[in-house]
């Protein structure tokens, strides 16, 4: 599209829209190749990466696992349980949220400071006019400027369903949690994947508000393994979640003040039910309104997300980095991608992102963690496989924190090169546990660099090991005298063989 530039109009080398976690790591990764660059951000830095996303819900996850843990050894010594108000917590909540978003502030002032001839920040709504024209309005007016190439980094918004009134303060989003003054007695989640799962954990460890998940499917987190779904299940119903499955939501109304939803069982029976408050977990939805993007020709997916390859547009000078994309929405996801369309720019990447091997964390009781495909993913796409899981009651580590609940599972291909698929590890501690792994099924390697490693002891990830030497025959305890603690399988041509 021809570009009606303005004379006297402003030039960048780059221009980034979005402030949120992946246009921030953009324009700082543009800073070292000493381009003439601009960031646009309408509203705060750092995006849902900070406010009502990925850093508030995983600070309430922290304290609610902090007290249960505190609860639970009060309970075991048989002393009384202290009291505490929503607002505290709110409270160390919001200081999370001030501590990161103020040490981002003062990161970008500094290097606005230190590169004043190259770095340019505007607090603004951009609009592209054209593939190298970009319309930013502001408090004092409309700006026009000039740009070679831009990132679009706009991020994402949670999904509203237009027969149910969000408020955002009976019926609430994930942006209307900080909306609350007290535990609301309970609280119904529509939407059983990881972030309807979360909050549900949050506010079950807490103790004080009884909890409903409505799932559609048959168990939560369908997305998942059912061996993985029923230990996060146990633990809900143990903190009197109710789990409403194979249930479809007819209708949900705030009736006097409070939420009234009626659920269509399987067997086609209606059941009303009541609660204080409900959170919608359904997804997210791209911000691409207002954004110009349809008008000057980037392809967009049927969900309105930014069609790209390796980050570049169906416009060639145009990249798309974030929950825009049609990829993985994660903020760790987002920022590589920045990062990524900024030297597809001005470098020369080693070579395109690789999705398979990106590590993700389900802030769930136990907190779940996971890289590469899960069973359930290999036998969709026809894979041959090798499968073995560890039991946390085997390893030392988790024996000496009196947690042991939770395992580790590990395919890998069904052939001499038993190169590793994913890894699934759910237990204290799992986080930590999968990088090694991520690491080898980035290089496409199998699992011997790992068998014989000295890790430290006593240490979780030692189970990866001796779930590695278990799939090569040689681990310590043998997978059919401790058939309870271990399992060993081969998956092949549609079913298993032990």
């Amino acid at each position: 599209m021809k570009s009606n530039r303005i004379i006297g109009m402003k030039k960048y080398d780059l221009c980034v829209i979005g402030g949120g976690p992946s246009g921030y790591a953009a324009a700082m990764r543009a800073v070292d190749f000493k381009k003439n660059v601009l960031l646009i951000e309408r509203d705060r830095i750092g995006g849902a990466g900070i406010y009502n996303g990925a850093l508030s819900s995983k600070t309430f996850w922290e304290i609610s696992k902090e007290f249960a843990s505190f609860n639970k050894k009060m309970q075991h010594f048989d002393l009384p349980l202290p009291d505490f108000q929503f607002k505290n917590i709110l409270q160390e909540v919001n200081q999370a949220i001030i501590e990161r978003s103020e040490q981002l502030e003062k990161h970008l002032s500094l290097v606005i400071e230190n590169h004043p001839e190259l770095f340019n920040f505007v607090r603004g709504k951009a609009r592209l006019k054209s593939k190298n024209d970009v319309e930013i309005e502001t408090d004092s007016g409309n700006e026009n400027i000039y740009s070679e190439n831009i990132i679009v980094a706009t991020g994402s918004r949670p999904r509203k369903i237009p027969s149910i009134k969000i408020d955002e303060k009976i019926i609430m989003t994930s942006d209307g949690i900080s909306s609350l003054e007290e535990f609301p007695e309970s609280l119904v989640v529509l939407g059983a994947g990881v972030i309807g799962c979360e909050f549900a954990t949050i506010f079950s460890n807490f103790s004080k508000t009884k909890v409903h998940i409505i799932s559609k499917d048959d168990r939560i987190l369908p997305f998942e393994d059912p061996d993985l779904a029923k230990v996060i299940e146990d633990n809900l119903e143990s903190n009197r979640v109710l789990i409403h499955r194979e249930s479809v939501l007819e209708k949900m109304d705030i009736i006097d003040g409070k939420v009234e939803y009626i659920l269509e069982h399987p067997d086609g029976t209606k059941e009303v039910f009541h609660a204080e408050k409900a959170l919608i977990s359904v997804g997210r939805v791209p911000n691409i309104e207002g954004t110009g993007l349809n008008e000057i020709g980037v392809e967009l997916s049927e969900t309105g997300h930014i069609i790209d390859d390796d980050t570049q547009t169906s416009v060639p000078n145009i990249f798309a980095a974030g929950d825009i994309t049609a990829d993985i929405a994660l903020v760790n996801v987002g920022e590589l991608e920045g990062r990524h369309a900024v030297e597809k720019i001005y470098g020369k990447p080693k070579r395109p992102i690789i999705y398979e091997n990106i590590s993700t964390i389900m802030f769930l009781n136990p907190e779940v963690a996971g890289v590469g495909m899960n069973e359930q993913q290999a036998q969709k796409l026809e894979i041959n496989y090798r499968v073995a899981s560890f039991d946390y009651r085997c390893i030392p580590r988790a024996v000496a924190m009196r947690n042991t609940q939770g395992f580790f599972k590990i395919l890998v291909s069904d052939d001499d090169e038993m190169r590793i698929l994913g890894l699934r590890a759910v237990g204290e501690h799992a986080s930590s546990a999968i990088q090694a792994v991520a690491l080898l099924i980035a290089t496409n390697k199998g699992i011997d660099e790992l068998a014989e490693l000295i890790h430290p002891h006593p240490s979780i990830i030692e189970g990866i090991q001796e779930c590695i030497r278990m799939i090569l025959g040689k681990s310590i305890y043998k997978p059919y005298i401790f058939k309870d603690y271990l399992q060993f399988k081969c998956f092949r041509e549609g079913k298993y063989i032990n």
